[in-house]
């Protein structure tokens, strides 16, 4: 029975992959702090600020400091993750760097303007609206301290700024398990896979040409990437028009997630059908293999490092969806993966039979989805 009140685990896939994917910023943001705190007292020996306009450190100070950096470091990443992501996410770098350094200077500065004296009215034990707090926090302004603040949150969000860049290109997951060292020695697990292939691809690059052909696989995989988060799947690989997601099983099953994967992302680009008709002159459609079974995962590479899946699964799910086009179906299921199904009598499921795969010695049965 599940128990009374709000649980982290009722949070949907994109919120706890937000949240997974914000908390690196605040973590970056407090042990940078604290690193620029100690320094300073190596420096000086003391824990007694060397200039009037800087703040002695006691221990009320130190813990509104650490949870001033601490919520510092959340607004950063939720500002990266969630807006700043799809805002700036078709600029080119250089513009994304200038925007962003306007955006985080009036930031720094509304923080500093916020936090200092609170600081500083702890420090002389009196309240934010003393006139010597004002003094002190102009004389701050035209300070050494205030030169030596800027430049540590300046490293801050310079390690945020990397930290992100990473992320977005290795993608979350993949970076997670890199720290964690999850694959660093193979492991054998079972794993959900999804085949997916636009449709007539090769009569579209044709059509369109390469470079016009570029910007739509860029629109189109923009826009499955809603569905992909929402239903809690992780890309694999792009392979030109084709795209290979993977499902741990637990959150693959979850609400049929690996199926109803599907059905958003064809949602998603039904909805944008307007734009892609007057921007390329198509409507572009997709079909797609599923199955189950177990891979080995590790990491793999000398000269570049990524997390590979090794297994007959991969080949399996790449040749059902090669049989989409000979049978006429968008999706097509492995009987394995059907008989894990939640809620089947809400599916519409049409046997294929016993097929013999390409490669493969043991006959596989298969159902298309309607």
């Amino acid at each position: 029975m599940k128990p009374n009140g709000w649980m982290i685990t009722d949070l949907s896939p994109r919120a706890k992959r937000n949240i997974a994917r914000i908390f690196p910023f605040a973590l970056i943001w407090l042990v940078t702090g604290w690193i620029f705190m100690l320094v300073e007292i190596a420096a000086t020996g003391s824990l007694k600020a060397q200039y009037d306009e800087a703040i002695s450190l006691n221990l009320m100070v130190f813990v509104f400091a650490s949870t001033a950096l601490l919520a510092v470091g959340l607004v950063v990443g939720a500002l990266e993750m969630i807006w700043l992501e799809d805002l700036f996410g078709k600029k080119s770098f250089t513009k994304k760097i200038l925007y962003k350094l306007g955006l985080y200077t009036v930031l720094f500065l509304l923080i500093i303007t916020i936090t200092y004296p609170v600081a500083a009215s702890m420090e002389l034990k009196t309240s934010i609206l003393d006139p010597r707090v004002l003094d002190r926090f102009l004389a701050f302004l035209f300070s050494v301290p205030f030169l030596s603040t800027l430049l540590q949150m300046s490293f801050s969000l310079l390690l945020c700024l990397f930290y992100a860049g990473i992320s977005e290109n290795l993608g979350h997951g993949v970076l997670t398990n890199f720290f964690k060292g999850k694959y660093h020695q193979p492991k054998e697990e079972q794993r959900i896979f999804m085949f997916l292939d636009m449709k007539s691809s090769t009569m579209v690059a044709e059509q369109l040409g390469h470079f016009k052909y570029f910007q739509l696989l860029r629109e189109y995989y923009d826009d499955m990437s809603k569905a992909i988060i929402n239903h809690g799947g992780e890309v694999y690989q792009y392979i030109g028009d084709e795209v290979v997601i993977t499902w741990e099983t637990r959150v693959g099953l979850d609400n049929n997630n690996c199926l109803n994967c599907f059905f958003a992302m064809k949602a998603d680009l039904e909805s944008r059908q307007d734009y892609y008709k007057s921007e390329f002159g198509l409507i572009p459609s997709f079909k797609a293999g599923l199955h189950y079974g177990k891979v080995t995962t590790g990491e793999i590479g000398a000269l570049k490092k990524e997390i590979a899946f090794s297994g007959d699964v991969l080949n399996v799910t790449a040749r059902i969806q090669e049989l989409c086009n000979h049978y006429d179906a968008e999706l097509i299921i492995s009987e394995s993966l059907v008989s894990l199904l939640k809620s089947k009598e809400t599916i519409t499921l049409k046997s294929l039979g016993t097929i013999n795969l390409k490669g493969r010695v043991e006959p596989l049965n298969l159902y298309a989805v309607g």
